[in-house]
């Protein structure tokens, strides 16, 4: 096997775990978010806040890695 079809294999293998861990990643802020949000329902501001930060850098990993694998095509 050459490294281009070793690069055409992996790549794309390495994107969906990238965005695989970043959907778990944001399904569990989430979760916690609205747990947080069933105990202390008036900090909803405060929560949501860091909940939204969280998200977009959770997203920001798998746009990297999906940029990542457009810059490492060969």
């Amino acid at each position: 096997m050459d490294i281009k079809t070793a690069f055409a294999l992996s790549l794309p293998f390495a994107v969906g775990l990238a965005c695989m861990g970043a959907g778990l990643g944001l399904g569990r802020a989430v979760a916690s978010a609205l747990d947080a949000l069933g105990r202390q329902p008036e900090a909803m501001g405060k929560i949501f806040a860091v909940m939204a930060v969280g998200c977009a850098f959770i997203e920001a990993c798998a746009i990297y890695a999906l940029v990542y694998s457009f810059a490492m095509k060969p």
